[in-house]
């Protein structure tokens, strides 16, 4: 059941939190020569105006496509690494997450390099006169056929190292904020609380990694239009900070922090709603953490639509 409710509540974040990812791509990659927009606001409204709002959704069908996967990582490996650990404190959180984060990277980078590459197909147009890209698994499946695996995989390396700090973070920050704030289950205003956490949570962990995810975003638009920029990970920090000067790793930084928090609530809200649900019909003990004894706050929602 834990399951099934990080899967719903998962659903929930991407739908909620899409448009703000689309932007975040946009606003990352977009040619600092000729720029298309001028800021957060400006790109939603242009995305809007000239793409519709089905515009802010492109790319939806990847994030959904690996939602289960990924949760059934995320949940699984960090359940698993905490009984393993033995003890549940903060550093045994961090670490439980990091693994988490590390091993769900191999679903996550083709996924996230699909997800790339629908966002920048038909930019600023309504109607896309060509489009490359039928769906997500079509992407994939044409990457695939022209650059093999290593295509598939563009931006491993980058997933990785943002992801598993990333995960790390969000789950430390959400264990100090609910034991800080009393999660017991008689305390008052605790679905707030576990909400609260859960927002606050997910704006660490990007907070923690965003310049990484500023060049993952670009390596996996890389080749978009048939022209290849960047030849390693260091070219493209070199590149990008010689055009565009050290602010250029917080570009889309605003839509994505907009994204986090009411993504990681409306996910924690779902999940919590189902597990809620699942205990009144079994009759069982309800607990302000839905995790197993000794382990404090097994279930929660995912830091990034990672992501996603």
């Amino acid at each position: 059941m834990d399951f099934l409710a990080g899967c719903i509540g998962g659903a929930a974040g991407v739908l909620v939190g899409h448009p703000f990812d689309t932007v975040k791509v946009r606003l990352q990659v977009q040619n600092v020569d000729k720029p298309l927009y001028r800021g957060t606001f400006h790109c939603f409204q242009s995305i809007v105006r000239q793409e519709s709002m089905l515009g802010l959704y492109k790319g939806i069908g990847s994030p959904m496509m690996g939602l289960t996967f990924i949760n059934a990582i995320v949940f699984g490996v960090q359940g698993n690494a905490m009984r393993l650990l033995g003890r549940d404190t903060p550093t045994n959180q961090f670490l439980a997450g990091s693994a988490a984060g590390a091993i769900q990277c191999v679903i996550c980078c083709p996924m996230e390099l699909a997800k790339t590459r629908l966002q920048m197909q038909g930019t600023g147009e309504k109607k896309s006169s060509r489009k490359l890209y039928k769906n997500s698994l079509d992407c994939l499946v044409r990457i695939y056929h022209r650059e093999g695996l290593r295509g598939v995989n563009r931006g491993m390396l980058t997933t990785f190292i943002r992801e598993t700090p990333a995960f790390g973070v969000y789950f430390l920050t959400y264990d100090v904020l609910t034991r800080a704030m009393g999660c017991d289950p008689d305390a008052p205003y605790m679905i707030p609380k576990l909400l609260f956490a859960g927002g606050m949570s997910g704006i660490a962990s990007w907070l923690s990694t965003y310049p990484v995810d500023v060049i993952k975003s670009r390596l996996q638009a890389d080749g978009v239009g048939g022209v290849n920029r960047y030849g390693s990970i260091a070219d493209c920090v070199r590149q990008s900070v010689e055009k565009e000067g050290y602010m250029v790793f917080t570009r889309g930084l605003t839509s994505t922090l907009l994204r986090a928090f009411p993504v990681n609530a409306a996910t924690f809200a779902t999940v919590t709603l189902v597990l809620m649900y699942a205990r009144d019909m079994e009759a069982g003990p309800k607990d302000c953490e839905p995790a197993p004894p000794g382990h404090h706050a097994q279930l929660q929602p995912q830091a990034q639509a990672s992501s996603f």
